[in-house]
Formats: C-alpha cells, sequence, structure tokens
C-alpha cells in the first residue's frame, strides 16, 4: 500500500472524527486501485488523482456522520449490528455506500443505479474487499420506489446524485420507513434549493429537520447535508413514472 496514501486518508478521516483499522485503510486502497483501473475503460469518475478521491469520494462520504453522529457509538460498529438499513441511490462509483460499508460493517446497505456497468463494478469491489451484508440493484428509481421489496423498507436513503432537491426528494423518501430520513449531499450555497424544494418534500410526507453545512477537509470545498425525516406515508402515484421527477419536479 502506498505510504502516502495510508497517511492523507487516516488524517483526513480523523479531521470528521473517524478512526480507521488498518484493515479498512488497506481496503479503501484496493477500492481505490480498481476505481482507477476500471476508469480506464468506463466512466467513473472525473476524479483520479489520489489525494481528490480521498477528499472528494471517500472522506466526503463518510461525512454522514455529521448528520447521523450515532454512527460514531461503539456499538454501532460491529459486524452483529443490523439495526440500520440503508440505501444509497445513484450509487454510481459506489459512493456513498462503499465508504460507509467498510468504516461501520454493521450497516446492511442497498446500493442502486440505472446502469449495469457500474452494478458490474460494485460487485467486483464487494467480492475484492470481502464485504458482507451489502446488494446491489440494477433499476431506475422510479421502478423501484413502487417495488414493494424496497419501498419504505430503509431506516436511511442517502444520495449523492446530481438532481435538484425537489427531484431527489421524490426518489428518495418512497424508500424511507416513517420516522427514518432522507440524507442529501449538496454543495455548499443551497438556500435557493431548500426553498424550492420545502412544498415538494411536504407532499412527500417529510419535512426538512436540519442542515449541516461545513468545509469538506483536504479539499476547498463548501458542503452541506440535507437532513430530511419522513413523518407520514405518502400516495403510491409517488415516484411518478419515469422521466417524470426530472422533468416536472414537485412544486
Amino acid at each position: 500500500m502506498d505510504n502516502q496514501f495510508k497517511l492523507w486518508i487516516k488524517d483526513e478521516m480523523k479531521a470528521i472524527s473517524v478512526d480507521i483499522s488498518e484493515k479498512q485503510t488497506e481496503q479503501f486502497y484496493q477500492y481505490y486501485t480498481m476505481l482507477i483501473e476500471w476508469n480506464k475503460v468506463m466512466n467513473l469518475t472525473a476524479i483520479t488523482d489520489m489525494s481528490q478521491v480521498i477528499s472528494k469520494h471517500f472522506v466526503d462520504s463518510l461525512t454522514l456522520v455529521k448528520a447521523v453522529p450515532e454512527l460514531l457509538k461503539s456499538d454501532s460498529v460491529t459486524e452483529n449490528d443490523d439495526r440500520l438499513k440503508v440505501m444509497d441511490l445513484g450509487t454510481g462509483a459506489g459512493f456513498p455506500g462503499i465508504p460507509l460499508k467498510i468504516v461501520f460493517p454493521g450497516l446492511r446497505i442497498t446500493l442502486a443505479d440505472s446502469l449495469n456497468k457500474r452494478i458490474n463494478f460494485l460487485n467486483e469491489v464487494i467480492s475484492a474487499l470481502g464485504l458482507t451484508k451489502i446488494e446491489t440493484i440494477h433499476g431506475r428509481a422510479e421502478y423501484l420506489g413502487r417495488d414493494g421489496a424496497y419501498r419504505e423498507k430503509y431506516d436511511l436513503c442517502v444520495s449523492r446524485a446530481v438532481a435538484n432537491l425537489s427531484t431527489l426528494s421524490e426518489y428518495c423518501i418512497p424508500f424511507v420507513k416513517q420516522g427514518g430520513y432522507f440524507i442529501a449531499y449538496k454543495s455548499g450555497n443551497i438556500e435557493e434549493e431548500l426553498l424550492q424544494a420545502k412544498k415538494a418534500i411536504g407532499i412527500l410526507g417529510s419535512w426538512i429537520e436540519d442542515v449541516i453545512a461545513f468545509r469538506l477537509p483536504g479539499a476547498d470545498a463548501e458542503r452541506s447535508l440535507v437532513k430530511v425525516k419522513k413523518i407520514s406515508g405518502i400516495s403510491m402515484k409517488y415516484p411518478r413514472k419515469a422521466g417524470v421527477p426530472g422533468k416536472e419536479p414537485l412544486k
């Protein structure tokens, strides 16, 4: 393993109060090398510099602890802890789901993406890293969100997908149990987006409980986590048919 990688990732993880073991550091390095190798033949990420992958993919994924601090409790990181079931929607190259699984192996994680070639990559990573209690699903959010196997089955739905908050809420909230949370990873300045999304989030039986703004360690980037709590069930007409949430966000 590259010594510089080891130093960078441990220092930046500590900056967000996350300590990682030698095994976890090795898993992150293996994940990084697979990401770079597969990226040569398919479009997984525009970020390939080692330090930037650490900051903008790995550490950024783990900033979820700012919105869900109970993850940092020692009894929440063991292999046998099945309390939190997490949907990572639009996971792409596995962010934030795989970094979360590496650090908190007790999480039960589902990685969903609409491109099968990404799912193939994720399955290879899961196998190579020896991860358990993690599954991949190929499909569009509009269809998966109506499927009884996934609808309202998750304590958390997280997403780093690039979409406005209104659209992303319609994709993600149907997966969340009543009393659970949808948490969106966003850039720093989102005031206008929040205002535009409030009505949509209300229609979807939820409300914005908190917005956590911070600077990403190791990168010149302002970030925000939007923490949305689901307080009631929602109509089966949501999510609407494929393509509609993106073209006509709820208002």
